[in-house]
C-alpha cells in the first residue's frame, strides 16, 4: 500500500508540473484601490443595472439590494469582483427584462449577448463562428466567479468554468500554448486545465 502511494504521489507531481507549464501567473496591476470585505461578509443581491453616461464614456450601473452601486466600464471589470451569484443575479434580470424586446443601448446589447453565450452556449453562437475566427490573444481565468475568458482577433467569449463550449480543436491547442492567465494558482485553474486538455484536437 505505502508503495502504491508513493507512486500514485510521483504521479500526481508530475500531471501538476505538467499542469503548471500551462499557466501564467499574472498578479492584476490594473486592480483599483476598494475598501477591503471580508470574504466571509457576502455582497447584498444585485437587484438591477443601467447604463450610465459621463460625457463620452458609458458605464455598466450595478445596483445592489443595499441600495449601493458599483460602475464598470466593461463586462470583464464585471468578472473580477462578482461571484457566480451575482452573474447569476445578473443574467436572470437581463433575461427577464429582455425576454420579449430587444436591447437599444449597444452595452446591454453586449451584456444580453455575453451573458446568453455563458449560460446558453447551445444558443449563443456553435461551432461554426469559430471556423471564421483567427487568433488567440488570451485566455484568462475570473477565480471568484468561476469564468474563464477568451480574447481572440474579432471576439471575446466568456465561458462558465464546467461548462462545455462548441470550441475547434485548432482554439483549443492556441488556448494551451497561450497559456491560462491567473492572478494565483488554485485547484479551479487545475481543473480547467484538465477539462480542457481532455476535449479532442482533432
Amino acid at each position: 500500500m505505502q508503495e502504491n502511494a508513493k507512486k500514485q504521489k510521483v504521479e500526481d507531481d508530475k500531471e501538476t508540473t505538467e499542469l503548471k507549464q500551462c499557466l501564467e501567473i499574472i498578479p492584476d496591476e490594473e486592480e483599483v484601490t476598494i475598501d477591503a470585505i471580508p470574504l466571509a461578509v457576502k455582497s447584498p443581491s444585485i437587484v438591477g443595472w443601467k447604463i450610465h453616461k459621463e460625457g463620452r464614456k458609458s458605464y455598466y450601473q450595478i445596483i445592489r439590494a443595499d441600495g449601493k452601486s458599483q460602475m464598470y466600464m466593461i463586462f470583464s471589470h464585471m468578472l473580477k469582483s462578482f461571484s457566480r451569484e451575482d452573474l447569476e443575479d445578473l443574467y436572470k434580470l437581463v433575461k427577464a427584462k429582455y425576454k420579449s424586446t430587444r436591447p437599444v443601448e449597444d452595452l446591454d446589447l453586449l451584456l444580453l449577448g455575453d451573458l446568453k453565450t455563458m449560460f446558453e452556449p447551445h444558443v449563443g453562437f456553435s461551432r461554426e463562428d469559430f471556423e471564421d475566427l483567427h487568433k488567440v490573444l488570451d485566455w484568462k481565468l475570473y477565480d471568484s466567479c468561476g469564468v474563464h475568458s477568451l480574447r481572440m482577433q474579432h471576439v471575446h467569449i466568456h465561458m462558465l468554468v464546467e461548462k462545455k463550449y462548441p470550441l475547434i480543436p485548432s482554439t483549443l491547442l492556441m488556448m494551451l500554448e497561450n497559456k491560462l492567465q491567473i492572478d494565483y494558482e488554485s485547484e479551479m485553474a487545475y481543473q480547467l486545465l484538465k477539462f480542457i486538455i481532455k476535449q479532442p484536437k482533432k
